[in-house]
């Protein structure tokens, strides 16, 4: 992760699927590179690239081929080392607008 917006890109990604629900994505098993694109409004290839470094950190969880339908791992991100810098990116809540992931 060289870049801010890398970090930004990443972070963006990560809890966009970290805090997804049900009425976000199309499919039951998950939502596709496609729509979450479309959500963090990036380019689908960087989310492409940022999806497949959270799967490698087994942080997210992938179903299916074509398309392929994503799911944030709870329970892998729990036992992520506290020393990780992808834990501590997407742990890192002061620049993180809420209001974005939930309505009131």
């Amino acid at each position: 992760m060289s870049s801010d917006y890398e970090d930004k890109a990443l972070k963006a990604v990560g809890l966009e699927l970290m805090f997804l629900t049900p009425e976000k994505y199309s499919n039951a098993e998950g939502i596709t590179a496609v729509e979450l694109a479309k959500l963090v409004d990036l380019p689908v290839d960087i989310v492409k690239k940022k999806l497949n470094i959270l799967k490698d950190k087994c942080i997210v969880r992938v179903k299916g081929i074509n398309p392929k339908f994503w799911l944030f791992d709870d329970y892998n991100f729990q036992r992520l080392d506290d020393n990780d810098e992808i834990f501590h990116l997407l742990c890192n809540f002061d620049d993180v607008d809420f209001d974005k992931f939930f309505t009131y």
